[in-house]
């Protein structure tokens, strides 16, 4: 998992999932079932507890446990929308695109201002290359007032933007997101990049520093840290990246070419 990638981990229903993977290689946390109450019939808790199991199946990478228990989901109430979406990321995993497309459309039908989906079907859209109907979803799940976590959705349509080549796009993005998560790594990551590959110098080194104060950072951080280091000039921060890259991760790509002194 890198952090120029999309946000990691898909949500698979707003109400079960606590921070929904907002950091590098973080599954969102699964919330036990809530009560049934008098609105909610029998037939509905039924499709929702197969909707957490599809949902803990699928964070534990058993794809076929998780597809069984949404397809159940789903045949038990065929109107309850966050069952398509767990059956939409199942389907998506097991590069099944043409059943993953429908799941989502199918959520999206019972309720449009369904974030997850959203997001979910978004992600599903730049992944396979679709980068401009996909940030069109992420922009759909940050118009809900209620969203709990839109600033995933804005980091993945800056990803999203840049795989289509419009750095500017993704920069407006990315910002958005740190207004609305100031430490967010992707975030910062991409940011520092972006200005980077404009020679931007400054500009990086400002975000990859609240990067390092904000997590413990990858090869590919530090990689990224020792090269704008050399460019601003600093040679002792860069030494430091250079020998935390080397004794934290010393088989990666990364400590290879800084050893070899590939920088460009």
């Amino acid at each position: 998992m890198t952090m120029k990638s999309l946000v990691p981990a898909f949500c698979l229903i707003g109400a079960l999932a606590a921070g929904c993977a907002t950091q590098p290689g973080a599954d969102g946390e699964l919330r036990p079932a809530m009560p049934t109450t008098g609105d909610e019939s029998q037939t509905r808790v039924r499709a929702r507890i197969h909707t957490e199991l599809a949902a803990s199946y699928y964070q534990l990478g058993n794809m076929g446990v998780a597809l069984e228990e949404a397809k159940t989901a789903v045949q038990i109430d065929p109107d309850y929308g966050p069952g398509h979406n767990a059956a939409g990321l199942v389907y998506a995993a097991l590069k099944r695109d043409s059943q993953a497309e429908a799941s989502f459309r199918r959520a999206l039908t019972i309720n449009a201002l369904d974030s997850d989906a959203n997001h979910n079907y978004g992600q599903f859209l730049c992944e396979r290359k679709r980068e401009k109907e996909g940030i069109g979803y992420f922009m759909a799940a940050v118009r809900n007032p209620l969203y709990r976590t839109p600033e995933r959705s804005y980091v993945n349509a800056g990803v999203c933007a840049r795989r289509m080549g419009d750095a500017e796009a993704a920069k407006g993005y990315l910002r958005q997101a740190l207004r609305l998560r100031p430490n967010q790594p992707q975030a910062l990551y991409n940011l520092a990049e972006l200005n980077y590959e404009e020679r931007n110098y400054d500009a990086a080194k400002g975000h990859i520093d609240r990067l390092m104060r904000a997590v413990q950072p990858n090869a590919e951080a530090l990689w990224l840290a020792i090269r704008i280091e050399r460019n601003v000039g600093d040679a002792a921060s860069a030494a430091s990246y250079a020998q935390q890259l080397r004794k934290n991760f010393p088989d990666s790509r990364e400590a290879r070419a800084l050893s070899a002194g590939q920088f460009e």
